[in-house]
């Protein structure tokens, strides 16, 4: 690159750390504290939440990327102009190609990045993810183990402990089953533990209390009972891999015998089309931001600011593709809408560039209102002229 198209590449990529590192960093901590009750209901530590938070910055990145370039190269543009110094090298003879081929070695360089991180990484990080939780979600030593509090374990099922004591060993044992809509069981144990398997709890020394829809009670009690837990831990521990789970392999040949392949086929058809046109975007919102912020412009020219013209643009094309993988979903006829939009943002953008045009914004409503103004009261005197005396 020549000189000046370094100049412009270094600072693109500074405005564009400068644009992504806040806001990757805010989206990053709403999309975390989603799965706070990892610590404060399971009883995890510190670290597991760090690590869910961790898995989950692959997923951000893909789509802050596309946004924080926009935002960057139009900053960067727009203060060169300011500044005249795209004034300058216009008027010095250099070519606009000298401004559109940095941004373009950024965005080609971005692209790539999120081609990897959305095939390759973010899959990785999303099954270790949902593995994570459910684990957690079925580790009953940290989930129900929580002193004079009571816990949902599932639904219609609640315990409470009185005090957790070495060994493993539970006092003051509560447990209140009303999964069954014939009847509801309430148990008391003076202490009881989790087996190792974390397929049953046994309390001793207890009672059970069976109550009817009719109102009638029946006490039992027991020395030794046994509370079986092994359907509720197998269900949790089994984390349901969706299509967006899959690598790229998983989703390009699919298990026939897969039941989540078989239960929604198109969900892979959409997630396999999404994963082949979004890693473009950086391409095509730097190229958005091109159009709009490339050419030297007057500061007393009138126009709306380029980086309010690009965001809009790109967010429209975001949403259009958005809702394209979705209604894929259901329907197979969405996917050409998946490749058309940003093929022909892409061209437009494309020919508008090569041309070298100027993108004009049009002139705000009072600007033709004023216009519209001035043409009447230039006619009225002509019109009272060819009136009859």
């Amino acid at each position: 690159m020549k000189l000046i198209e370094r100049y412009i590449f270094r600072r693109a990529v500074i405005m564009f750390l400068a644009t992504l590192l806040p806001l990757l960093g805010i989206t990053w901590t709403t999309q975390a504290l989603t799965n706070v009750n990892l610590v404060t209901d399971n009883g995890q530590s510190v670290l597991a939440f760090a690590k869910v938070a961790t898995l989950i910055l692959p997923s951000v990145i893909t789509i802050i990327l596309p946004f924080a370039l926009v935002i960057g190269v139009t900053q960067t543009l727009t203060t060169m102009n300011t500044d005249s110094e795209l004034t300058v090298l216009n008027a010095a003879g250099s070519s606009r190609m000298a401004i559109i081929r940095p941004v373009v070695y950024l965005a080609l360089g971005l692209s790539v990045l999120s081609f990897v991180v959305d095939n390759f990484v973010e899959p990785y990080s999303r099954m270790a993810l949902r593995k994570m939780l459910a684990t957690a979600n079925a580790d009953l030593l940290s989930s129900v183990v929580q002193e004079n509090t009571f816990r949902k374990v599932a639904d219609n099922l609640y315990v409470q402990v009185g005090a957790r004591r070495g060994g493993g060993v539970l006092q003051g044992i509560f447990v209140a089953d009303s999964r069954n809509p014939s009847f509801e069981l309430v148990y008391y144990a003076r202490e009881g533990a989790i087996d190792d398997k974390s397929s049953a709890l046994v309390m001793k020394d207890g009672e059970v209390q069976r109550k009817l829809p009719d109102g009638s009670v029946s006490i039992i009690k027991f020395d030794s009972y046994a509370f079986d837990l092994a359907d509720m831990t197998k269900t949790t521990r089994e984390a349901t891999i969706r299509a967006k789970d899959r690598d790229l392999p998983g989703l390009i040949n699919p298990d026939p015998e897969d039941h989540v392949y078989k239960n929604n086929p198109l969900a892979f058809t959409a997630e396999l089309n999404r994963r082949f046109t979004e890693w473009t975007f950086p391409l095509l919102f730097g190229l958005i931001a091109l159009v709009f912020s490339s050419d030297a412009r007057s500061h007393r020219e009138a126009r709306l600011h380029p980086m309010v013209s690009a965001l809009g643009t790109a967010l429209l094309i975001r949403w259009m593709t958005f809702y394209a993988g979705n209604s894929a979903e259901d329907s197979v006829w969405f996917v050409p809408l998946m490749y058309a939009v940003p093929l022909m943002a892409g061209a437009l953008c494309i020919h508008q560039l090569v041309s070298n045009r100027r993108l004009d914004i049009p002139m705000t409503g009072q600007e033709k209102l004023q216009e519209l103004l001035v043409r009447l009261r230039l006619m009225r005197p002509d019109a009272e002229k060819g009136q009859p005396s």
